[in-house]
């Protein structure tokens, strides 16, 4: 059943303008394993935790680096279940996630379905 659906955008221009103005940004809103992608990637990925915390109702119990989000072989995207997003989950009988990026005209934009019992 679905328990929460969250959809954000983010202008790209202006998220590269806030990286290279503020570079403490990077390390404070994304995990080691994300810091290395580009710019357009984090934006995207900025706006899938953005959407993750709408569908959740609120980012209580986790961090922005606890919200990450990698690729399986296929280049999909999925949020990887660090103990205090599986905790939070476990809180809101939440069973599973599912994401979905991209970037282009200038926006990046993320859609995330958050599902649970019923």
């Amino acid at each position: 059943m679905i328990r929460g659906i969250g959809v954000d955008i983010v202008d790209l221009a202006r998220f590269t303008r806030q990286v290279e103005r503020t570079p403490g940004l990077i390390p404070r809103l994304f995990a080691e394993g994300e810091r290395a992608l580009s710019v357009h990637s984090l934006a995207a990925r900025f706006a899938a935790k953005e959407a993750l915390i709408k569908a959740l109702g609120d980012s209580a119990g986790t961090t922005w680096q606890e919200l990450e989000i990698a690729s399986d072989s296929h280049g999909n995207p999925f949020f990887v279940l660090h103990e205090s997003l599986r905790s939070v989950m476990a809180f809101r009988g939440i069973t599973s996630l599912h994401v979905t990026m991209t970037h282009d005209a200038g926006v990046a934009c993320a859609f995330v379905v958050v599902e649970g019992d019923s």
